[in-house]
């Protein structure tokens, strides 16, 4: 992303179903949820992809401890982000912003056809699909130069 940032508007988008009461439900549970919520209030707050993927990032590492308190303290630390706001977004309204958030993403999603987690789109097409631990559907190749060159065509 650093050789690429000023070139592309990186958006995260979550996969999740709406329920009826406002709420969303997520495929590994309200844990996943609450993690989903507290990766879009560091793009909020941090709209600096250096910033807010680099948090994510830092998450991802240890996926299956997120939401837990000391992994998010620590890769905010990491990443420089203050964590007492970063909890203050994600409870926010009762948690109602945080989730308003999280719902906005799903539409997004869903809006775009995407039913796969990860799906890299790019000029608004889907450049790559990762399913099942393989990438799959990356006409121009997978590896992260095969993205940068894609994305430095299109901005020529």
């Amino acid at each position: 992303m650093q050789r690429v940032h000023d070139k592309v508007n990186f958006t995260l988008s979550y996969i999740g179903r709406p329920t009826a009461n406002d709420g969303v439900d997520c495929m590994h549970g309200p844990s996943e949820c609450m993690g989903n919520i507290i990766e879009l209030c560091a793009r909020e707050l941090y709209p600096d992809p250096k910033i807010n993927l680099g948090f994510i990032m830092c998450l991802s590492r240890d996926y299956g401890e997120i939401p837990e308190r000391s992994l998010v303290e620590d890769c905010a630390l990491e990443s420089a982000i203050d964590f007492q706001q970063l909890n203050d977004c994600a409870v926010k309204e009762d948690g109602a912003y945080g989730l308003s958030l999280l719902r906005d993403s799903i539409k997004r999603t869903a809006d775009a056809g995407v039913t796969k987690s990860a799906t890299i789109r790019l000029d608004n097409k889907i450049y790559c699909i990762r399913d099942g631990g393989e990438w799959t559907d990356c006409p121009n190749g997978s590896g992260v130069n095969d993205l940068i060159i894609a994305i430095e065509k299109l901005r020529r």
